[in-house]
């Protein structure tokens, strides 16, 4: 049995993926609407909690 384990994307790929700045992914960082983990003190966000804050954001707007 494998289990798989969660793509973690690093900040400036998330910088990509929204299309937005750095300074706007830690905002979402810290005030909790992106999830994130730190990794030997590195910040990462699993890829399931950037598609999760996009399909949240298309909810609010509609």
């Amino acid at each position: 049995m494998t289990t798989a384990t969660p793509e973690l994307l690093t900040v400036p790929e998330v910088m990509e993926r929204l299309n937005v700045g750095r300074t706007k992914v830690y905002d979402l960082i810290r005030t909790r609407r992106l999830v994130s983990i730190k990794v030997d003190g590195c910040r990462r966000i699993p890829a399931d909690a950037v598609r999760a804050f996009i399909t949240g954001q298309i909810s609010e707007a509609a």
